[in-house]
C-alpha cells in the first residue's frame, strides 16, 4: 500500500460521507477497510487511520497492534465510554464532526504529505538587472526534476514579465498568481500541482506571475512554499532584489539563497547593496558569478568584495539567448545546467544540515 494513503474504518454512512469529503479536500487518497482482517493488511503502512465508534469496538476485540496516527471520529460530543474506547485502540485524537472538520482536513494533509523527508527551498536573486537569475532558477528547477525530484518553480517578481514566457509556457493551461485565491494557511501540494502548468513530463510545476494582475502576497507565498516543503518538493523561487514582504517570506524560509552577479565592475557595485541585504535576511547565502569579465575580474575577487562565499563561476551558455527568445527551456548540457547541478548539491547539503543540525 502507498504509505501516503489513509485507512478508513467508518461504518456510519453519514460520518463516512463526511470523512471521504474531507480526505478529498486534503488531496488524500484513502482505502476503506470493512473489517479488522482487511484493515490489518494496511495497518502499519497507512499514513493515518480514521475510525468511528463501532469500527473501534471491532478493532479493540481484534487486538490490532498499537500505532501512531489513529483518529476516532464521532457525530456528537463523546461520552466517557468513547474516551475509554479511544485509549484502548490507541487513538491520539477524538474528533467531533462537523465541528472538527478543519482539524481533520489538516490532519489528512499533514499525514499524507509528511510521509517522507521535507523538501528544500532555494531563493535565487540577481545582484543587478539582467544578471541571469531567472534563467538560473529555471535551470535549477529543470535539473531537479530531471534528477527525479518533484520540483516547484515560483515566480516571485510581478515586474519580471512572467517565468512562463521564459520557459515557453505562456499558452500552457494552469493557474497563475493572480488566479490563486489563497490568503494564508495550508494548501494540499497534490492539488496545487494539479492546478499549475506542468513542464512536460519533467515533474516540474510552474507558478508564474502574469503580464497583468498582482504578484503573490506574503501569505499566499508562505502557504505555497510550505506546501512544497511538506510534500518533499524542491522549491525554487525567483526572487526580486527589491525588499518587500513577499521576498522576506522566501528569504527567511530558504535553506539557501543564491546571488547571481555578472563579472563586471558596475554589476558588482550594484550587487554590494543586495548582498548586504540578503546576508541580513537569509540564513545562508552563496554567490554565482556569471562570466565573461570584460576587465579581468576573477570570481574569487568578486566573492571577496561582496563578502559572500563563492558557489560557482559560470561561463556563457551557448545559444541560451536564442533559446529563451524562442520560448525553449535552457539546454540540458553546458555551463548553465552544470552550475544548476552545483547549486542543487549545495542546497541538499544545506537542507540536511537544517534538518539534522549537523554537517551532511
Amino acid at each position: 500500500m502507498d504509505e501516503r494513503r489513509a485507512l478508513l474504518m467508518v461504518d456510519d454512512p453519514d460520518l463516512l460521507d463526511a470523512v471521504l469529503r474531507l480526505a478529498a479536500a486534503a488531496g488524500c487518497e484513502a482505502h476503506r477497510a470493512h473489517d479488522p482482517t482487511d484493515a490489518r493488511r494496511h495497518w502499519a503502512d497507512a499514513a493515518i487511520v480514521v475510525m468511528d465508534v463501532s469500527a473501534a469496538e471491532r478493532c479493540a476485540r481484534a487486538a490490532l497492534p498499537r500505532r501512531d496516527g489513529i483518529v476516532l471520529v464521532t457525530a456528537a460530543d463523546p461520552p466517557p465510554q468513547v474516551w475509554r474506547l479511544g485509549l484502548v485502540v490507541g487513538a491520539g485524537s477524538i474528533v467531533e464532526l462537523p465541528e472538527g472538520e478543519l482539524w481533520l482536513v489538516t490532519a489528512f494533509t499533514e499525514a499524507t504529505e509528511n510521509a517522507g523527508p521535507p523538501g528544500a527551498v532555494l531563493a535565487v536573486v540577481g545582484g543587478c538587472g539582467g544578471a541571469g537569475a531567472s534563467a538560473l532558477a529555471a535551470a535549477i528547477a529543470l535539473r531537479a526534476a530531471r534528477d527525479g525530484t518533484r520540483a516547484l518553480l515560483l515566480d516571485c517578481d510581478p515586474l519580471g514579465g512572467g517565468l512562463d514566457l521564459l520557459l515557453g509556457a505562456e499558452d500552457v493551461l494552469g493557474v497563475r498568481w493572480p488566479e490563486l485565491s489563497v490568503v494564508d494557511g495550508r494548501i494540499p501540494a497534490g492539488a496545487l500541482h494539479e492546478a499549475l502548468p506542468a513542464m512536460g513530463d519533467r515533474g516540474l510545476s510552474l507558478l508564474s506571475c502574469d503580464r497583468i494582475g498582482p504578484g503573490p502576497t506574503a501569505g499566499a507565498l508562505r502557504a505555497v512554499v510550505e506546501a512544497g516543503r511538506r510534500a518533499g518538493d524542491t522549491v525554487v523561487c525567483d526572487v526580486p532584489r527589491q525588499p518587500g514582504e513577499a521576498a522576506d517570506v522566501v528569504l527567511s524560509a530558504a535553506d539557501l539563497t543564491v546571488l547571481v552577479v555578472p563579472a563586471d565592475v558596475r554589476a558588482c557595485a550594484a550587487a554590494a547593496r543586495v548582498a548586504a541585504d540578503l546576508t541580513a535576511r537569509s540564513p545562508a547565502v552563496g554567490l554565482v558569478v556569471r562570466g565573461p569579465s570584460p576587465g579581468g575580474l576573477t570570481p574569487v575577487e568578486i566573492a571577496r568584495a561582496l563578502d559572500v562565499p563563492l558557489l560557482a563561476s559560470m561561463r556563457p551558455q551557448h545559444d541560451l539567448d536564442r533559446r529563451l527568445e524562442r520560448g525553449l527551456p535552457p539546454a540540458d548540457r553546458g555551463p548553465l545546467p552544470d552550475t544548476a547541478a552545483t547549486v542543487l548539491a549545495e542546497l541538499g547539503d544545506r537542507s540536511r544540515l537544517s534538518r539534522t543540525g549537523r554537517p551532511a
